[in-house]
């Protein structure tokens, strides 16, 4: 996760400033539990693979915190 990634450190204010931060946190939150429920409801396999793919790359980004600290140190 520590590649050259040039745009993470013009990414350093949202994650550094706690109300930003919380605020998009709660907003994948929200996000991941409809993909939950798409996933719940799904009756065939694409509509399952979209879902799971969602769910990954959400927790991808609330992960993106630390993806930045660790480059910019």
């Amino acid at each position: 996760m520590t590649d050259s990634k040039p745009f993470l450190a013009k990414l350093k204010p949202i994650v550094h400033n706690t109300l930003q931060w919380d605020g998009f946190c709660e907003m994948i939150d929200f996000y991941i539990e409809q993909e939950q429920r798409k996933l719940e409801q799904a009756s065939d396999l694409k509509e399952i693979f979209q879902a799971q793919g969602a769910i990954v790359k959400l927790r991808q980004l609330k992960k993106l915190k630390d993806e930045i600290n660790a480059q910019t140190k």
